[in-house]
């Protein structure tokens, strides 16, 4: 679109306007036009994810809902998965912050290898995780014979077992979302503060870990929902113990076989957690800017 002077000649286009046209023009052509043998498909994928999810909803217990959630058993189990996964997310920022900045920062022979070891447990079976936990750490185990007999240690069924298994698979993801954080990162910040003088863990805690707080912070919550979730590791490697090592997972299994309704609330509290840990990410880590 032109506009015209008063002898008549063109003057310059109009800042915007065909080139706004176009991009209106190209963003509805690409939304418009979705091939049938992609809608299908589609729409089969998603009514697969969210049947289930709506059939939940639709069987729960509404009428009696609050006396199933206010149970004695229920408080346990709920208070023991938010202790256990709060401690499980602990111990993985602890070793999982530095196992990711070694694998991000650092070039040594075999760290492909290592990266698959660290991962490992994001496609292991839980419950071979569980078993090799005892095999590891119970009281015949490789190293939990010698926590036995020199400090009277012992892991397998007790809450310290809870959080170890929660631990373990739910670390990965701490590690993954870290370290893709320290790689988009430019390391010529940490460069530069030791150009100034700093240490390499000066320049890491005071440079490096703000610019990668958004990134632990998901990572954190992430491994904080795996390990509010996990049943195999859990069962196998510190058993189903009400009051000690039943988390909700466990008591909805355990619910299930006698009491429907109560397995069904408890479900639904564990829905209502993820959901809100999903919308969370979404709105302050994972939206594009």
């Amino acid at each position: 679109m032109t506009q015209l002077d008063k002898s008549g000649a063109a003057a310059h286009p109009l800042p915007g306007g065909p080139r706004r046209r176009r991009v209106g023009a190209d963003r509805r052509g690409r939304r418009s036009g979705v091939p049938l043998p992609l809608l299908l498909p589609a729409l089969v994928g998603l009514a697969f994810l969210l049947i289930p999810l709506v059939a939940l909803l639709l069987r729960a217990p509404w009428s009696n809902l609050p006396e199933q959630l206010t149970s004695t058993e229920v408080w346990q189990a709920l208070q023991l998965s938010l202790f256990c996964a709060t401690a499980a997310t602990a111990v993985s920022l602890v070793f999982g912050v530095p196992l990711a900045w070694l694998l991000a920062r650092t070039e040594f022979r075999g760290r492909g290898f290592v990266r698959a070891l660290v991962t490992l447990p994001l496609v292991l079976p839980p419950v071979v995780g569980g078993v090799a936990l005892l095999m590891a750490l119970g009281r015949n185990g490789v190293v939990g014979q010698w926590l036995d007999s020199w400090f009277g240690i012992t892991l397998p069924f007790t809450t310290t077992g809870v959080v170890i298994a929660e631990a373990f698979v739910a670390m990965p993801f701490l590690v993954i979302s870290v370290e893709g954080t320290l790689r988009a990162a430019d390391p010529r910040f940490e460069e530069a503060a030791m150009t100034l003088g700093a240490s390499r863990f000066t320049a890491f805690r005071r440079v490096t870990l703000p610019l990668i707080a958004p990134g632990i912070a998901a990572g954190s919550v992430l491994a904080w929902a795996r390990a509010l979730g996990e049943f195999g590791a859990t069962i196998t490697f510190a058993g189903n113990f009400p009051g000690r090592t039943q988390t909700m997972p466990l008591a909805v299994y355990l619910a299930l076989q006698s009491d429907p309704a109560a397995a069904i609330a408890l479900s639904l509290v564990l829905l209502a957690v993820s959901i809100a840990v999903l919308a969370g990410l979404r709105d302050r880590w994972m939206t594009a800017s």
